[in-house]
C-alpha cells in the first residue's frame, strides 16, 4: 500500500495552492491501496461503492479536493482537467483559453479525489467504464459556481473535464466586448430593429454566446418578451424566459423554436443553427416580425451567407432575413503588471498589413511575464471582430450567389467592413495584444 500522511497531504496543499491548512482535528493518516495494471481486477465496476464512499468521505481528501476548486476559481478558469497518466495524475487549469500545468496530486489518491468528485456530481461511482456527466453548485468565496461534469475512460483511468459557470458574474455589456465603437454603433443600431436575423459565428470557445447574452441585455426591456433556447442554459438572465433543450423528450432546436413561437415573443434567442430544419425555422420566425439572434460556424462574415444556402434557404429569404452577421475571436489580452514596450520586427508588422508609418505611432506591448499572470505575460481576454451589414449591396450580391470570399472582398473595397486581421492589428498598435497572440487567432 501507498501511505499519504496528513503532514503530506498539508504540504501539497499548501505547495499547490498557497494556502493555511487547518485541519483541527483530523488526525490520523490515509492509506490507499494501490495496484500495477497487471494486478487489477477483470471488471473495475466491482470495485467496493462502501470502500469508494469511505475514500471520498476522507477529511484530508475533501480538503484537497475543495483547494483545487478554490485556486481555479481565484485563477478565473473555465475548466478544470483531471487526467491520469501512467504513473502521474495532470492537473491542468484552462485560464484564459490556455491550458495551464498545476502541480499535481499523487496518483496514491487519484481515485479517491474522482470519487469524491462523482458523489458529488451525482454520477454513479461504481460505473468507470463508461462516459458519464453530472453537474453541482459550488458556494465558495461569496460566489456561486455551477459545476458541470464529464467523465470518460482511458487507459490509465477516468478522465474527468469540470467546467466552472460563476452564477454571479455579471454580464458583459456591449461596450466591455472589444468592439471598435463603430462596430458597437452598427450592432446597437440593428439590435432594435423589429424583426431580423443576427448572426454570430466563430469556432466553438470563441465568446459567440457571451455576444449574443450582450445584445439581449442592451435591449432587455419590461416591454419586450425575450425568450432563449438554449443547450445548456448556461447563464440565468432576470426578465427572459429560458428554454432548456431536451432531446430526450423530443425538444430540438426546430421543434422548440415551433413552441416558443406560440408564446407571442418579441425576440428569440436559437443557441445554434447547425441543420437545415432549424434554419428553415429561424428564417420564417424573422420573416414573420420577430428578431431571431442566433450562432453558426463558419470562418467569417460572409460564410455566414453561404452556409445558410448550403443548409438550403433560398438566397432571395437569406437577402430579406439576414440583417447584420459578425464574426469573432478571442485573444488573450497583455498582463498589465508586466507590459512593457518593444519594437516588432518589420516582416511580422506587414504580414497584418501594418505599415511603417502606423507602426511609428503604435504602442506595442508585450508582457514579460510575472506572478500575476502565472509568467503567461498574459491576463484576462477580449474579442476581435468583423461585423457584416446586410445592405443593398450585399443583397445583391447574395441574391446572384457571389462567393463568400467575393463579398467580403467587396465590402472591404467600399470601406464596409473591418475584418478580422483589421481588428486585431489595430488592438496590437494600441496595446492591448501582441502580433503572436493576434496570429494564432486570425491566421491559423
Amino acid at each position: 500500500p501507498v501511505i499519504c500522511s496528513e503532514v503530506e497531504i498539508n504540504q501539497l496543499i499548501n505547495s499547490m495552492y498557497g494556502m493555511q491548512s487547518d485541519l483541527g482535528n483530523i488526525m490520523g493518516t490515509m492509506e490507499i491501496e494501490s495496484r500495477d495494471e497487471d494486478d487489477e481486477p477483470d471488471n473495475k465496476d466491482e470495485i467496493q461503492i462502501a470502500s469508494l464512499q469511505d475514500m471520498a468521505g476522507e477529511a484530508l481528501v475533501i480538503r484537497l479536493t475543495n483547494s483545487i476548486f478554490a485556486q481555479a476559481i481565484r485563477d478565473n478558469a473555465s475548466d478544470i482537467h483531471i487526467s491520469p497518466q501512467q504513473n502521474t495524475v495532470q492537473l491542468r487549469y484552462r485560464i484564459d483559453g490556455k491550458l495551464i500545468e498545476m502541480p499535481s496530486p499523487p496518483k496514491s489518491i487519484f481515485l479517491s479525489i474522482i470519487a469524491r468528485v462523482k458523489i458529488i456530481a451525482n454520477m454513479d461511482i461504481t460505473v468507470s467504464r463508461v462516459p458519464q456527466d453530472g453537474r453541482f453548485t459550488l458556494k465558495i468565496e461569496k460566489k456561486e459556481i455551477n459545476v458541470r461534469v464529464s467523465s470518460i475512460p482511458t487507459i490509465y483511468g477516468e478522465n474527468i473535464v469540470m467546467r466552472l459557470l460563476d452564477m454571479g458574474a455579471g454580464f458583459y455589456t456591449l461596450d466591455r466586448l472589444g468592439m471598435s465603437d463603430e462596430d458597437r454603433a452598427k450592432i446597437e443600431l440593428i439590435a432594435n430593429k423589429p424583426y431580423g436575423m443576427i448572426l454570430s459565428t466563430g469556432p466553438t470557445g470563441s465568446g459567440k454566446s457571451t455576444s449574443l447574452y450582450a445584445i439581449l441585455s442592451s435591449i432587455n426591456k419590461p416591454d419586450i418578451n425575450i425568450i432563449t433556447l438554449e443547450d445548456p442554459v448556461e447563464y440565468r438572465i432576470n426578465d427572459i424566459r429560458q428554454v432548456q433543450l431536451n432531446r430526450k423528450a423530443g425538444m430540438t432546436f426546430a421543434g422548440g423554436l415551433r413552441s416558443i413561437l406560440r408564446q407571442d415573443p418579441d425576440v428569440i434567442m436559437v443557441g445554434e443553427i447547425r441543420d437545415a430544419e432549424t434554419a428553415a425555422v429561424a428564417v420564417q420566425a424573422a420573416q414573420t416580425g420577430h428578431r431571431v439572434l442566433s450562432t453558426v460556424h463558419t470562418n467569417d462574415a460572409a460564410g455566414v451567407i453561404t452556409r445558410f444556402i448550403d443548409m438550403g434557404i433560398e438566397p432571395f429569404l437569406v437577402s430579406s432575413v439576414l440583417i447584420v452577421s459578425f464574426a469573432q475571436r478571442l485573444v488573450r489580452t497583455i498582463c498589465p503588471y508586466c507590459k512593457e514596450r518593444y519594437n516588432p520586427p518589420a516582416s511580422a508588422l506587414a504580414a497584418f498589413g501594418i505599415t511603417p508609418e502606423q507602426a511609428a505611432n503604435a504602442n506595442f506591448q508585450r508582457g514579460r511575464g510575472c506572478n500575476n499572470c502565472r509568467n503567461t505575460g498574459y491576463k484576462g481576454r477580449t474579442g476581435i471582430f468583423e461585423v457584416l451589414v446586410n445592405d443593398e449591396m450585399i443583397q445583391d450580391m447574395i441574391i446572384k450567389q457571389r462567393p463568400s470570399q467575393e463579398i467580403s472582398r467587396a465590402a472591404v473595397a467600399a470601406g464596409k467592413l473591418k475584418t478580422l486581421r483589421d481588428d486585431s492589428a489595430r488592438k496590437v498598435m494600441q496595446g492591448i495584444t501582441t502580433l503572436e497572440e493576434a496570429a494564432s487567432a486570425v491566421m491559423s
